[in-house]
């Protein structure tokens, strides 16, 4: 049974894998489980109360796990209350949420807007970026916006074909700059974060953020820039998530990109 068909009051018995997992105590002083488990369809809390110990010892966080229990429901979700776990054979990168468009054509829009750059030393640089960045495995973010694999590919066309689209209304504008800064806005993701299921911080993610790792990418594969075109696009990137700080009209369209881009994912249509 998929994460997505689980209904109240439903005894389960199914392979998921172990998104996060912590070790926590009860006011009573008990210890208890606290995981989130994930197939391709979505996710769901899960609490181990009895055999703690017992169970415990049988997986990791990242793991396949064969599970048993009851879907019920805490303040208004559904959770599992796992009654058995067992590692299973499983491999868990199957097990993890991916996206629901075809992820061909989105690398064929992604290709589109990087043939949209005329400028060539900002079209190679994207080019050098991207080259063995996999956005197709990589969420956009961990617990937020497009929180599955693949959903850092389709963040990465949402938000440079906003900004392409604006470009196109603007003409003041300098739409390679902005289509440029919006396709690398966030490869710092795929150094920042681990592969699915978990997509857990790598140390270098936990320590410097994915803009930080971002920037630093894009200063090493910018050969074809000049000085202040590299400024520029590294400026972009910069403040993509801060507004205030934005010193160009591009920086700001981008930052307003990746807003409406992440609010129109997760905010509830009526």
């Amino acid at each position: 049974m998929t994460i997505a068909e689980l209904s109240e009051d439903r005894v389960v018995e199914a392979v998921y894998a172990v998104k996060t997992k912590r070790k926590l105590r009860t006011k009573g002083g008990a210890p208890y489980l606290a995981l989130e488990l994930v197939d391709p369809t979505g996710k769901i809390e899960a609490r181990v109360w009895n055999d703690v110990e017992l169970l415990d010892g049988r997986f990791a966080e990242g793991d396949a796990v064969r599970v048993l229990g009851r879907v019920e429901k805490f303040r208004d979700r559904l959770q599992l209350d796992v009654r058995s776990l067992e590692a299973a054979d499983d491999d868990p990168a199957s097990l993890t949420p991916a996206i629901r468009r075809d992820a061909g054509e989105l690398e064929g829009f992604l290709e589109f807007l990087i043939e949209e750059i005329s400028h060539p030393g900002l079209a190679a640089t994207v080019r050098a970026v991207l080259a063995d960045r996999e956005l197709q495995a990589y969420p956009a973010t961990p617990d937020g916006h497009h929180s599955y694999a693949g959903g850092l590919l389709e963040h990465t066309v949402g938000v440079a074909t906003l900004c392409r689209e604006t470009a196109q209304l603007h003409p003041r504008l300098r739409p390679d700059l902005v289509i440029a800064a919006a396709l690398v806005h966030d490869v710092g993701r795929t150094l920042e974060l681990g592969r699915g299921p978990s997509f857990s911080p790598t140390d270098e993610g936990r320590l410097l953020g994915h803009v930080h790792l971002g920037l630093r990418l894009i200063e090493t594969r910018s050969e074809g820039l000049s000085d202040a075109q590299r400024a520029e696009l590294l400026h972009c990137v910069a403040v993509h998530h801060d507004a205030r700080d934005a010193r160009t009209a591009e920086a700001s369209v981008l930052y307003h990109a990746n807003q409406l881009d992440a609010i129109a994912a997760t905010r509830p249509v009526d």
